[in-house]
């Protein structure tokens, strides 16, 4: 079998608007949509399997990926791993996001040519996992988070992460840079929410690298008060020698890096250097292969691995690694109004269905789990 064409569609959809200056200030208010134009990977074969993913820069992947892919047996995913990791080291004009979203669709079909799912082909370890709701930044102040987590706790929710005042001035209602943070407000809806959720829900927070190591101290000795159980990337997060002495001084759980290129490689030298007491990854650094390999890394070290964000990938992981190395799904961007799972119009089902315990069940589709709506692909598509 070998692969006969890489392909990117792109078709026209909607999705909820980010009007901020700053990129991260979430619009507040009633929501609103946009048009835009989304893109599906789609690797094919001289067998007819294929295997599919969401994203992907079509200039990219069938520019300078495309030719080197052609011809090569599917099933060789670490030797096409390796290539593209090297593509990126050595040249600018690949991306760590396209290669993870390559070797995602080759997870795809080799999970829809086995007619299994991808976590029962990485071996196998659970069909659930305790989820987490994530928020929206920016929903307002301490009375909205208030009500948001108890509804999310309503909704079957045993966990609850804070994104407070990111790239937006809580004073002048508008958005702002990255630095400086507001930790003396963001504090306060953290203590909202604690008083909402009770002592029997786990709180974590996640401040997205706006405070600064005096800030970040200062945050975590108030949040080990209220008995949080992590602080996820307070710094921003070059500054390797700063986590690790913070790292150092607090007792609660530091869970770093999120956005730092390199994959496993850049976190494994994290964990070396003990800058942060758990590590974090998604498929954009390094794909669905790169994520496995640091997934192992920590469990030999004996500590966690978070993955970043939703989707059927993240999903897959985790339904075949142990709850002691990855503890949680994370479910999100949440928004009070949209916290209702509804599928995109160009999916049938969304990836991350709740039990009543507020546990994602994990899908037993072959591949990915990808549940594409071909039709309104096709309807929507864009023709260059």
């Amino acid at each position: 079998m070998k692969i006969s064409n890489v392909e990117v569609i792109e078709f026209r959809t909607t999705s909820h608007s980010r009007p901020s200056r700053w990129g991260y200030g979430i619009y507040l208010g009633d929501a609103k949509t946009v048009d835009t134009i989304s893109t599906l990977t789609k690797i094919s074969t001289d067998e007819g399997i294929e295997g599919y993913m969401l994203g992907g820069n079509k200039e990219l992947i069938e520019g300078v990926a495309k030719p080197l892919l052609l011809g090569e047996d599917p099933l060789d995913r670490e030797k096409i791993w390796n290539w593209l990791d090297q593509m990126i080291t050595f040249g600018p004009h690949f991306t760590e996001r396209d290669a993870g979203i390559i070797d995602c669709a080759l997870w795809d079909l080799a999970g829809r040519l086995t007619n299994l799912p991808v976590h029962k082909l990485l071996g196998g370890a659970r069909d659930r996992v305790k989820c987490y709701a994530s928020t929206a930044p920016n929903l307002g102040g301490p009375e909205v988070y208030y009500e948001h987590v108890k509804t999310c706790k309503q909704q079957g929710y045993k966990a609850y992460k804070v994104h407070a005042y990111i790239c937006w001035n809580p004073h002048t209602d508008e958005p702002a840079p990255q630095l400086p943070g507001f930790p003396k407000e963001d504090l306060e809806i953290c203590r909202a929410v604690r008083e909402a959720a009770g002592d029997d829900m786990v709180l974590l927070h996640d401040p997205f690298g706006v405070y600064t190591f005096e800030e970040s101290i200062w945050m975590g000795r108030e949040l080990e008060k209220l008995n949080y159980f992590w602080l996820e990337h307070p710094m921003i997060e070059t500054r390797v020698e700063s986590y690790r002495r913070l790292t150092r001084e607090l007792d609660i759980r530091i869970l770093a890096p999120e956005h730092v290129p390199g994959g496993s490689f850049a976190r494994a030298e994290w964990a070396l250097q003990n800058a942060a007491d758990m590590l974090r990854i998604d498929v954009y650094y390094g794909g669905l292969t790169g994520c496995w390999k640091l997934i192992n890394l920590c469990q030999a070290l004996g500590i966690n691995c978070e993955l970043h964000g939703p989707g059927w990938p993240h999903a897959q992981l985790l339904g075949a690694a142990p709850e002691a190395t990855c503890l949680y799904y994370e479910r999100g961007l949440l928004r009070p109004g949209l916290d209702d799972a509804l599928a995109a119009p160009y999916l049938n089902s969304i990836p991350d269905p709740l039990d009543d315990d507020g546990n994602v069940i994990i899908s037993q589709a072959p591949g990915l789990g990808l549940d594409l709506n071909w039709d309104y692909i096709n309807e929507h598509r864009v023709k260059r």
